[in-house]
């Protein structure tokens, strides 16, 4: 143990015990004691089965971080006193030969991270407690099986041994002694492992095993203090948004053993069904077993219900029929804490010669499908409201639900293995079979499909790459499982009949041989994994979706609208709920191969009428897109920003691709290299574009508006409705820009109501997205004349502020976040400071102007829960992002009012 020895408080407490009628914390105090440490004392607390324990608290991890890896140095009496009282509750001691007292030591953060640090079972044996153990227990075997899990454990932990040598030693003893299980295993089989144990501890380390128990003790606690550092819990915490800041407890524990026999077991449950969000206890055991065996992976376990596959006198036995009275008490105790703590549980369990003992409880991860039932169901149950229903779903999360699965219709499927379903939705790609290799493919752009014997904590960065995992090994809460749910990817666990050969890079399904590369489709809904690729379909947001949603549009007060180009993205976003269009880029409908040829003729035309005729050829199918998006927007309104992009996009930039199109324009060559070379600017996104092209060729904004104007009267003629047209002026910094083209476009308006003879309802607006628009927004919103609505381009307002080109900023950005000069990626989420100031004296001398002017957002901060946050306490009528967003940005409107209504 390392200590701290500068001067600390001497009243400075920093350890909390919690037992029977001793517990000194309470589930309130998470940031404290950690999620575990606070829940186990809640559930003693509650007068639950929780062996006696105490809890190192978070801040003793930040001053070990903060002092070089030193504990404080009033630590030590602290645990010593706890320790006297866990052994007075338990009749056992610390060291004791006789009756020695052992405890695990596990991590616990105040939120959860399954896996992610590290755990230690079995502490307090050496050579001759484990002779005591094992005279307690009457058992030498099951002595001797905790002392050798305890050398693995602690020497991968505390000393930097792999586990895999010892795994190595363990196999190579069954295979000389012809056993293919660790029960085959006797007491002396055991002691001749351990020797082996104990050597290679010696030769890898540099130093034996250690013996004196307190060692042992302070050596793991150091050791899961500084695995909070670990790049596996640093990755975990930076994909979860969890801060580095939070810290983990230490939980010292006395332990309680399912390994005792027939008549022991250990084993998960949740109190309602983690990927369907079933109100049906879910879960699995394993019989003489400790608590790693389930969540490692390593044996598959037995379901807890009698319903879950029992096959009496088979292989599958379950909890149920097994130990009945201990389940009907395990289902008392799930329940109460449901009641209690308002969510659905995750909880561990041991049960001792027939005693069930409760290890943990927390809010049990779960898909997004599962947690919308649960949230919804208990609200419907009384056990909520429908605020705290509404409050409970993660609106990032949402995007889970979005995942296609296997269309139905498909016939013909190659199924080629199938496992336990352990992570919903589905997902093809081609297979690899190392972490490394996911992310390398990855990010080359394949979808890639993880296969693994069992995945570790170590391969989080190849499953965040991967579109699905898929193996061989574990069961419905084992690691991989777990942690696919909590990131929203398909999996399938537990394929029993493949082979996975990871040093040959093969995967073997019966007379099947697949190699990395080839393609394969995993089925998380059913557990079934077909060669190739399957067809999918989207999926369906119906159901407890609906309600949820319901709910929250009763709560919001921002609108969400869509940016959509095209008809199907227009007919996506209403069905997501958007409530109009708030922003249409018209540059994207003249990418079509005839539709860029009128643009191209009117770039190289050389005068004003050359202009117009190139772009009459283009206003019929202007006109029949904005017409389309109109009949699907009925009702709602539709702003339609004019052409924004530098005209050199429009124009090819490869040589033999600039010869095929002044043939097909009936050009020279050269001189479509004279225009190209005379648009080409060193920054062309703060060059000729935007409200830029409509100053200098007005033809542009005359036919563009033509368009919208015609198709708004056709909309009306053919529904009676009339459109709610909104038509929006990009890259405005002078009130001049937007005077002369709102000129434009209110004489076309004149023009075509007069032909048609219907009168047209539109507002004229404008894109803030320079700061100079910012800045000046009174001037811009002023007058009968003046922009009727601001929408905040924040793609670009960042860019401008920032002084940042997102396209080439990932290596400075990377840097930034790292260094801590930015908590965020301001592309994602708002810089509230910088580009959130510039929007706040928008707001403010804009509607100083005009105080009815409608305000909103269309960057991609539109669909970001932390910038909707934002949007909300400014004041803005509206956020608009990409269809598959809506749903997002509807549930974080909702919780952004509520969480103002809470203040």
């Amino acid at each position: 143990m390392t200590v701290d020895t500068s001067t600390q408080k001497a009243l400075e407490k920093w350890v909390y015990v919690f037992g029977p009628g001793c517990s000194e914390g309470g589930a309130k105090q998470a940031a404290l004691l950690g999620g575990k440490g606070a829940n186990l004392a809640e559930m003693a607390n509650l007068g639950l089965p929780v062996p006696p324990g105490f809890t190192i608290t978070t801040e003793v991890c930040h001053a070990y971080n903060e002092n070089n890896q030193k504990l404080p140095s009033n630590l030590k009496p602290q645990v010593a006193e706890a320790l006297k009282v866990v052994g007075d509750l338990t009749g056992m001691g610390f060291g004791d030969l006789k009756n020695p007292l052992l405890v695990s030591v596990r991590s616990g953060s105040r939120a959860s991270m399954p896996g992610m640090m590290d755990t230690i079972l079995n502490l307090g044996l050496n050579d001759e407690t484990v002779e005591g153990l094992a005279v307690r227990a009457g058992d030498e075997r099951f002595a001797y099986d905790c002392y050798r899990r305890f050398i693995q454990m602690y020497a991968d932990v505390v000393l930097g041994v792999d586990h895999g040598v010892f795994e190595d030693i363990l196999e190579n003893y069954k295979n000389l002694n012809a056993m293919s299980q660790d029960t085959d295993l006797t007491a002396d089989h055991w002691r001749s492992v351990i020797s082996s144990f104990k050597k290679a501890v010696f030769d890898n380390a540099g130093e034996s095993f250690p013996q004196d128990t307190s060692e042992q003790l302070w050596g793991a606690i150091s050791a899961v203090f500084g695995s909070w550092q670990n790049a596996r819990a640093r990755t975990y915490r930076l994909i979860h948004d969890i801060p580095d800041s939070w810290g983990t407890a230490v939980n010292i524990q006395a332990m309680v053993f399912g390994n005792m026999g027939d008549t022991s077991a250990t084993g998960v449950a949740f109190t309602r069904n983690p990927s369907t969000g079933e109100k049906e206890l879910f879960g699995e055991y394993l019989r003489n077993a400790q608590g790693e065996d389930v969540v490692a992976g390593v044996r598959t376990p037995q379901p807890l219900l009698r319903s879950a596959g029992h096959k009496p006198g088979g292989s599958v036995l379950s909890l149920e029929v097994l130990m009945p009275k201990t389940f009907e008490l395990l289902g008392q105790v799930l329940e109460k804490l449901e009641r209690h703590y308002g969510d659905m549980q995750d909880v561990e369990f041991t049960i001792e010669s027939g005693k069930l003992w409760m290890l943990q409880t927390r809010a049990g991860k779960r898909t997004t499908t599962a947690g919308i039932k649960i949230a919804v169901d208990l609200a419907l149950e009384g056990v909520i409201t429908r605020e705290e229903a509404v409050l409970r779903i993660d609106p990032q999360a949402l995007d889970q639900l979005l995942h296609p699965t296997i269309d139905p219709s498909v016939r013909n499927k190659k199924v080629i293995t199938t496992g336990l379903p352990a992570s919903p939705g589905a997902a093809s790609g081609r297979i690899v079979f190392t972490s490394e290799e996911a992310e390398e493919m990855a990010s080359e752009g394949e979808d890639v499909i993880l296969v693994r014997k069992e995945t570790s904590p170590e391969d989080i960065h190849g499953m965040l790459a991967a579109v699905g995992i898929l193996t061989a090994r574990g069961g419905m809460t084992s690691h991989a499982a777990v942690v696919a749910r909590g990131m929203g990817r398909p999996c399938v666990t537990g394929a029993g009949a493949m082979r996975v050969d990871i040093d040959a890079g093969t995967l073997r399904a019966g007379s099947l041989i697949l190699r990395k590369g080839d393609v394969v489709t995993i089925d998380g809904a059913t557990g079934r994994v077909f060669q190739g690729s399957v067809r999918m379909r989207p999926a369906e947001l119906t159901g407890s979706f609906g309600t949820l949603m319901s709910w929250a549009d009763d709560f919001r007060k921002l609108d969400v609208r869509a940016n959509a180009d095209i008809v199907r993205d227009v007919r996506q976003a209403h069905e997501f709920g958007a409530q109009g269009i708030g922003l249409s880029r018209t540059e994207h409908m003249f990418f079509d191969e005839v539709r860029i040829v009128a643009m191209r003729e009117m770039i190289l035309a050389e005068d004003s009428e050359g202009r117009r005729r190139a772009l009459q050829k283009a206003l019929p199918m202007q006109r029949s897109d904005f017409q389309s998006l109109f009949e699907v927007m009925a009702g709602f309104p539709v702003t339609i920003r004019l052409l924004d992009p530098p005209l050199h996009e429009f124009l090819p930039h490869e040589d033999r691709d600039v010869q095929a199109v002044a043939r097909e324009l009936g050009v020279s060559g050269e001189k479509l290299r004279a225009r190209i070379s005379e648009l080409k600017e060193f920054n062309p996104m703060l060059g000729f574009r935007g409200c830029r092209l409509g100053v200098l060729y007005p033809e542009i904004v005359q036919m563009q508006a033509q368009a919208m104007f015609e198709a708004a009267v056709a909309v009306y003629k053919k529904t009676g409705e009339r459109v709610k047209l909104e038509v929006m002026i990009p890259l405005v910094a002078y009130r001049k820009e937007f005077d002369l083209l709102a000129g434009e476009i209110r004489r076309v308006a004149k023009r075509i109501e007069k032909n048609l003879g219907e009168k047209i309802d539109y507002e004229i607006g404008t894109m803030v997205e320079l700061p100079r628009a910012a800045l000046l927004a009174e001037e811009l919103a002023a007058g009968e004349d003046g922009a009727s609505f601001f929408s905040f381009g924040t793609n670009d307002l960042t860019q401008t502020c920032l002084g940042l080109s997102r396209d080439d900023a990932a290596m400075i950005l990377e840097a930034y976040i790292r260094e801590g000069v930015m908590a965020v990626d301001p592309f994602v989420s708002l810089d509230e400071s910088g580009v959130g100031e510039l929007i706040r004296i928008a707001i403010e001398r804009g509607r100083r102007a005009n105080p009815d002017l409608k305000l909103g957002i269309c960057g991609e901060h539109g669909g970001d829960p932390r910038s909707i946050e934002l949007c909300h306490q400014w004041g803005l009528d509206y956020v608009s992002c990409s269809p598959f967003r809506v749903p997002v940005a509807r549930l974080a409107a909702a919780q952004a009012q509520l969480r103002s209504l809470e203040k």
